[in-house]
């Protein structure tokens, strides 16, 4: 994954954890509203915009669609995905690991 595909928005992040399994815009909207507790909230033009650019990053792709409609595309992660996934997950599970080790405590101060 290149740099500056880093860091990775809350939106891509949390819209690639809700396709790990097919899903479609409305579920993955409920999914990342339940999973952070209504702190993260995908308007529809964040939400497609933000499915569309993964596309074409190859990070998800169409699982599959209802050909009667297009609200009905399912999307699944790929491998790329899951590669600045990790990456993402990694990248910030080490920003934690460099505050605890700067002594910021459970509060976020230092």
């Amino acid at each position: 994954m290149p740099y500056q595909d880093t860091p990775l928005t809350e939106a891509f992040y949390y819209i690639l954890l809700a396709v790990r399994r097919p899903n479609h815009g409305y579920g993955i909207t409920q999914e990342v509203d339940t999973l952070t507790h209504g702190r993260v909230v995908l308007g529809a033009g964040t939400l497609y915009g933000a499915l569309q650019t993964l596309e074409k990053r190859g990070w998800i792709c169409v699982y599959s669609a209802d050909e009667a409609s297009r609200k009905k595309k399912e999307y699944v992660i790929t491998r790329a995905g899951r590669e600045a996934f990790r990456k993402e997950h990694e990248r910030l599970a080490e920003m934690l690991r460099d505050g605890q080790m700067m002594g910021a405590d459970e509060y976020g101060t230092v």
